[in-house]
């Protein structure tokens, strides 16, 4: 099953529901996808339980809706400081690779980069059995809220950016439950749009280059995360593919397991808060950057994956002014 919010015509939320290749259908009586979360919650249910007892209204085509411009992100909080955008890297299968080629020294295996070393660490401890903890991984810190961009919304990188780069990932949707527990409510296609020439540059600016937009496919896929997930990242100018690979993830095409993943990152107290939503990004192999492609102001990026409803797609828009970032501090 899969669920979205679109926007109405008032610029209120309805949450919808649907199963691949039907139409959406609204659900009565929730005015956000947080909110029939934490019912959820409350009664004790697994989502797909609730919704089979609630009730129906409008039916939507997807296509149109995405036509129409209507999709928001599938998971919102009502304060957008509540919603933590996070993410892991060197999870994948190949992922290293990658980062190692951005980060190569010359040299030996005592020569070997951070990342390279980070990764192995993964493939020997990232799947420990049931029960027990296994390595840490790589996580990085995205933004809030407020750095959610909707489905066919523009990706702005301000003016200091020196790339346009998508990465096409799968992203847990969670909600803290009012007893600190984090529920799953499911997965969707995630782009965690990224600064990777700032990265090359100094492996140790990792973290500005993570500070960007991102943006979330259209949908939720309620239910547990298929072994193996198969989908498209594309690059588009003016209407024309100008790049196209398949990517790959699920856990046998990982490092880590999903588990492994959660644990380290809900570990912290500070991302156990009730009532605050979590989008955690779980890494990639595939990026346009590494096969030399340089992102153009307009080019929309379109990633999808069987399984996980409508592609998500987002233009890009290049050097996006802030007056307050370029001025000095003000001293009170």
């Amino acid at each position: 099953m899969l669920i979205s919010q679109i926007s109405t015509p008032s610029g209120g939320i309805e949450v919808l529901a649907r199963n691949e290749g039907e139409p959406a259908r609204q659900l009565l009586g929730f005015e956000s996808t947080h909110a029939l979360a934490l019912a959820a919650i409350a009664a004790g249910k697994p989502l797909s339980a609730m919704i089979a007892e609630v009730s129906f209204g409008a039916e939507y085509d997807p296509e149109a809706l995405e036509a129409e411009g209507r999709y928001l992100p599938p998971i919102t909080h009502p304060d957008p400081c509540h919603l933590h955008l996070t993410g892991t890297g060197l999870t994948h299968t190949g992922s290293a690779a990658t980062r190692d080629n951005m980060h190569a020294k010359a040299g030996d295996e005592a020569q070997l980069t951070d990342s390279m070393r980070m990764f192995r660490m993964g493939l020997e401890g990232g799947k420990p059995a049931p029960g027990q903890v296994g390595v840490q991984p790589e996580w990085f810190y995205k933004g809030n809220g407020h750095a959610l961009v909707a489905p066919g919304a523009p990706l702005r990188a301000p003016s200091f950016s020196q790339d346009l780069g998508e990465e096409p990932e799968i992203a847990g949707i969670y909600v803290i439950g009012p007893n600190g527990r984090p529920y799953r409510l499911g997965y969707a296609v995630a782009n965690e749009f990224s600064d990777h020439v700032t990265e090359r540059h100094n492996y140790l600016w990792l973290a500005h280059s993570k500070l960007r937009p991102a943006s979330l496919g259209p949908e939720i896929r309620l239910g547990a995360l298929p072994q193996d997930v198969r989908g498209t990242s594309r690059v588009l100018r003016d209407g024309a593919v100008i790049w196209e690979k398949p990517f790959f993830s699920g856990e046998e095409n990982m490092s880590h397991s999903i588990a492994n993943l959660e644990h380290h990152h809900f570990k912290y107290g500070l991302f156990r808060q009730p009532g605050d939503v979590h989008v955690h990004m779980f890494g990639t192999a595939t990026l346009s950057f590494a096969d030399g492609i340089e992102v153009k102001q307009s080019d929309v990026f379109e990633i999808s994956a069987e399984g996980f409803g409508q592609k998500l797609r987002n233009p890009t828009v290049y050097g996006v002014e802030d007056e307050l970032a370029l001025s000095a501090v003000s001293q009170l």
